[in-house]
């Protein structure tokens, strides 16, 4: 390792290890990077290594700020599902220049299609596209998880000022006015001028920040999977999105990587014994399939192709538990003095909406708007995340409400399904878009 040198700015402190170096100043730092002093920039510090933290760090470190990310886990990587990212999510990630890569990896469907789930027939259709790109500046993509996630870790790498250090889970923090300091579990303490907390569904950071108690157990639990469409009979393979309604279920399917892999994704009403927090859940396949006993033949057709192809890798259904919280009710949720949340570990929401990722996204880029304002030195921090989390709660808390909403459209039985079906088909394609939604761009975007 190299000699570790320290950039003196009142009162100052380093703590090393093998894979990083931290200077505890509140405005200052030294960086190994380049071999040389790299002056004063201020330091935001990311609990969290997901897709919102990795995206929080892009943001932070395209405004100017030295960066440094503590990821529990021993490795990067992300669990294997799919993701829907609406055209407000794909114009960030074109606007932090990343146009090319994704249009690499990404599937880009024609149509939103839904249909009845016992019935099968088509209750409406929402064109995807050239619309999209003409309507609201971004085509609509999905994409593999763990594919957005490479995606932002190799934006961040690229990056000047960027530290990335795993097997660094945070344990808590200190606020003061003059800067915020993070320990993490093995006893490490780091210094910075902000810290961000994007650790995710059942983060520490929120609980130490907010003390509000754990996540909220839903009744719903959703069975993911993922298998090359080449290994589908040629009726069973799409590349749209396809959206099956059915009393207390619902079921996804859409294209991946570029098209060549489906992602599926059931959702049933019912509860899972074992760890909430595991995404590794083994599934019966049986349980699922007893779900679907009613439903069309074309949905059961698709739901036994996945057990008999096995899913990726062979591992067939993926299932777990989803949990959120309810819609935020105020700026004080996501943003305290130094600290603020960004993603589920602010606003977890149900997938009705498909914009899960997507909002921990629209973070990140209304939190690199934020911090670029620090060059003037008249603002000082605190006031900089709360003027993030101003501007983020309650979009955040309306697609919140709206998620909890649509899951209660998509499992409606009774007359409210009978409504909901007569409205797709009369009005499909206006209810179905979402200017709303798709058109708001976070501030510099």
């Amino acid at each position: 390792m190299a000699a570790s040198f320290l950039l003196c700015c009142g009162s100052c402190w380093l703590h090393e290890r093998a894979d990083y170096v931290f200077v505890g100043s509140s405005s200052a730092f030294t960086a190994k990077d380049g071999g040389g002093l790299s002056g004063v920039i201020q330091q935001a510090l990311i609990a969290g290594g997901g897709i919102g933290g990795l995206a929080a760090a892009l943001a932070a470190s395209r405004a100017g700020w030295d960066v440094r990310l503590f990821e529990q886990a021993p490795a990067f990587g992300e669990v294997g599902a799919g993701i829907q990212l609406g055209p407000n999510v794909v114009r960030v990630l074109h606007g932090w220049g990343l146009q090319d890569d994704l249009a690499r990896i990404a599937a880009f469907p024609h149509r939103l299609q839904v249909r009845d789930a016992v019935t099968g027939d088509e209750l409406g259709v929402l064109p995807l596209g050239q619309r999209a790109l003409q309507k609201y500046g971004a085509p609509y993509a999905t994409i593999h998880r763990a594919d957005l996630h490479g995606l932002l870790l190799q934006a961040v790498q690229a990056r000047d000022h960027v530290r990335l250090n795993l097997n660094s889970a945070v344990a808590s923090f200190a606020d003061s006015e003059q800067a915020v300091t993070l320990q993490t579990s093995d006893g490490l303490e780091v210094q910075g001028d902000a810290l961000i907390g994007a650790d995710g569904l059942w983060s520490r950071v929120r609980e130490q920040l907010l003390a509000d108690g754990p996540p909220r157990v839903t009744g719903h639990l959703a069975y993911r999977a993922l298998l090359p469409q080449a290994s589908l009979p040629e009726r069973l393979r799409s590349q749209q999105v396809t959206a099956w309604l059915g009393p207390n279920l619902h079921v996804v399917q859409y294209p991946v990587r570029g098209g060549e892999w489906l992602n599926v994704v059931a959702i049933v009403h019912g509860q899972l014994d074992g760890d909430l927090q595991s995404w590794d859940h083994v599934s019966n396949a049986t349980d699922l399939q007893a779900a679907l006993l009613h439903t069309a033949w074309p949905l059961r057709e698709l739901v036994q192709a996945v057990a008999d192809c096995g899913g990726e890798a062979g591992a067939g259904w993926g299932l777990w538990a989803l949990c959120d919280r309810p819609p935020m009710r105020g700026a004080q949720q996501q943003a305290q003095g130094r600290v603020a949340l960004l993603g589920d570990a602010a606003h977890p929401m149900r997938p009705y909406l498909a914009q899960g990722a997507g909002m921990a996204i629209e973070d990140a880029a209304e939190l690199g708007s934020a911090l670029a304002q620090a060059q003037d030195q008249a603002v000082e921090v605190p006031a900089l995340l709360q003027r993030y989390a101003q501007r983020r709660w309650q979009r955040n808390a309306q697609v919140q409400a709206r998620s909890l909403r649509n899951g209660q459209i998509f499992h409606a039985s009774g007359p409210l399904r009978w409504a909901r079906d007569a409205s797709l088909r009369l009005l499909g394609e206006k209810l179905l878009d979402l200017p709303w939604l798709y058109g708001k761009t976070p501030t510099g975007f």
